[in-house]
This record gives structure tokens, sequence and C-alpha cells, in this order.
């Protein structure tokens, strides 16, 4: 039976009105958020592996209260259970940071994989697979767009700009895949209502043995120094045709540099 744990990510919808708190991190409590639109590939993918044989997808997420919403829908999705990693200590912590918590919090299932989505919607750095990966020991088999799964192996396809890799690894090992593996499914009313059924566990950083000191924003190697709001849509040039109003638009675009 094949054990999947999916690390998935709480974001800011990226059709709210996303800003930064008076610390500069994201302002996760202020917002509306959801599970993050990649993650929801990996998700599916975890199923679809389960549901060609046979084993269970443990849903694990790491943020504040709000995050239980994220683990909520990929078990509506059908993952069997979920484990919401959640300290105030955490918080501000950076891409370093959140691979050692979720590597502590991995540390403590029973898996044979552990998927991500590509990125996360709101910081896109796309580096913690990878990072939870060394601090694993595992092999980490990354931007996967295409999955075969026989056994304990897993194969990839790896599209680039200039050329698709086929990868293969074998043995526990962290993947990540890409919006290109097909579409997530949405949660039936069957899934959501079992969803209210299935066990979710609290864990904070003394489960998990993770010295407060070396997470959160005290601790970040990366921080936000600064921001600024998007200046407002200023209104656009109307250019009277006359006449000359090819030689007003073609005046245009060069003055912008467009042409």
């Amino acid at each position: 039976m094949t054990k999947i744990v999916v690390a998935v990510k709480y974001v800011p919808d990226a059709t709210a009105d996303r800003t930064f708190s008076a610390d500069n991190t994201v302002d996760r409590v202020g917002v509306d958020g959801l599970l993050s639109e990649l993650d929801e590939y990996a998700v599916e993918q975890a199923l679809q592996i389960i549901e060609a044989g046979e084993g269970e997808v443990t849903v694990l997420t790491v943020g504040p209260e709000q995050a239980a919403d994220a683990v909520r829908k990929a078990l509506q999705m059908g993952a069997h259970a979920g484990v919401h990693v959640q300290d105030d200590a955490i918080h501000g912590s950076d891409a370093f940071a959140t691979s050692l918590v979720l590597a502590k919090a991995i540390e403590k299932l029973d898996y044979d994989l552990v998927v991500f989505g590509m990125a996360s919607t709101d910081a896109g750095m796309g580096v913690v697979p990878t990072l939870v990966a060394e601090r694993l020991g595992l092999p980490a088999v990354t931007f996967a767009s295409e999955i075969t799964v026989e056994g304990d192996t897993v194969t990839i396809r790896r599209d680039g700009d200039v050329a698709t890799q086929d990868i293969e690894a074998s043995g526990k090992l962290v993947l990540s895949v890409t919006d290109q593996t097909g579409e997530a499914r949405y949660p039936s009313f069957k899934g959501i209502m079992a969803a209210k059924k299935k066990d979710v566990q609290q864990w904070t950083l003394a489960d998990l043995d993770v010295d407060a000191g070396s997470v959160g924003l005290d601790a970040a190697w990366t921080k936000v120094e600064s921001f600024e709001p998007r200046p407002p849509r200023t209104a656009g040039e109307i250019v009277t045709d006359e006449g000359d109003g090819g030689a007003k638009l073609v005046e245009f675009l060069a003055s912008k540099k467009f042409v």
C-alpha cells in the first residue's frame, strides 16, 4: 500500500486585495485565503496514484489557524487525513525555515512518496520541494508534467523551454508537479460530507522538536525590505482621427518604445 504525503499551502486569494502587514510579511489574516491552486494539482496526482492501486494520502500544511481551510479542501477532494502545523513562532518564516518545519513533520509520518506543487501562488519561489528533499536525504524529482508510477519507481516527463527530459527514481523520494499534469477534480457533495469525519492532527513546533529560534521572521534569510501599493490605473489617451490617426498612433507607440 502506497502512503503519500502531499504538502499544501494556504495562500491569499489572487482575486482579493492582497497586501503586506506592518512587519512586511504577507497578510494572511486580513484577506480571504484558499488552497494554493498549484497545490491542487499535487493533491490530484497523489489521488490518481493511489486510485491506480491502493494507498492513503495525508495532506500536510504549515500556517495560521485559517490554513485549516487548505487541508479541508484537500480532504474534500479525497485525501484521507490531514496534519496542520500551527505555532505563533512560525510567523514570518522564509522558505528555508518552512522547509525545516515540513521536513520534521514528514519525518513523523509514515510515507513512501512526498508530493508538492511546483510553487506557491503567493511567493512563487519553487525551491521548497528541493530544500525538503535535502533535509530528508531523498532524491528530488521536480517539475513533472507527466507521471508514471510502477511499484516503487517513479518516472516523470519534465518539459523545458528547449528540451524534454525523462527522469526516473526509485524508493522514497520528493516529487513536485506542474499545472500541466491535468485538471484537479472538484469536491463532490459526498466528498464534502465525508471530509467532516476525517482525522486532522494539530501539531506545534514542540511536537516536532523544532527550536522556535530557528524559524520566524528574526531567523529568516530572506525578507521583504519595503513595499508600496500598486499605483492606480490612469485614464487612457484618446486619439481623434482627423486623417492623421495612423501617424498619431505610430508616434504614440514610438514614444513608449513599442516600435
